[in-house]
């Protein structure tokens, strides 16, 4: 076996099992995102602008996403399928320019985001009395943490949360580079071949 093959080979079997506990990362960010989804229905009447970019349905795109990142990364690996290997390295790149953008976004205008969120949920007591609803859900809310306390576990814990991203972030370059090795290695075996 010559060494351009060996290398191909264990560029192979790395991307296989990284890209299998990326799928499995997927499918249980999936799961939290339908648990997340049937609990939380108990908050759906609050006012929010953007209603659809709850926890759930966030985690719940993120893990599909996730899950078919993973599985064209597990197939492309195994079946030495260029095409494939493209698909999932434009896949995880476009996912990786969106997270470095939303941390951008989230980074630069924090300040604005807490005040409009807080003036939402504000406007939307005005209603408190008349929309049964909204009522429940307040209510609801008013038994756990309320967005003071929940904004403040979250700056409790922004170094965990940072780690975590920071760690996602290597995970997904070291994929992007292995399976941008492995396509050359391919093009270039092809080519020997012919």
């Amino acid at each position: 076996m010559s060494a351009s093959r060996r290398c191909l080979c264990c560029v192979k079997y790395l991307m296989f099992v990284f890209n299998l506990i990326f799928w499995l990362g997927g499918c249980g960010l999936f799961g939290v995102g339908v648990w997340l989804s049937f609990t939380q229905s108990e908050f759906s009447s609050l006012p929010l602008s953007f209603p659809s970019l709850s926890a759930a349905n966030l985690l719940l795109v993120a893990g599909g996403v996730t899950m078919v990142t993973g599985f064209l990364g597990c197939l492309g690996a195994l079946k030495e399928q260029r095409c494939l290997l493209m698909t999932f390295f434009v896949i995880l790149l476009l996912l990786v320019l969106t997270e470095v953008t939303l941390t951008l976004v989230l980074h630069i205008f924090h300040n604005e985001l807490d005040t409009k969120a807080q003036d939402e949920l504000k406007e939307g007591m005005k209603n408190y009395l008349t929309d049964e609803g909204l009522k429940k859900s307040w209510d609801n809310v008013q038994k756990m943490p309320c967005y003071q306390k929940a904004r403040q576990w979250l700056l409790d814990n922004i170094l965990s949360v940072l780690v975590f991203g920071v760690c996602i972030g290597i995970v997904q370059i070291l994929a992007l580079i292995f399976s941008l090795l492995m396509y050359c290695q391919i093009l270039r075996a092809e080519k020997y071949l012919d």
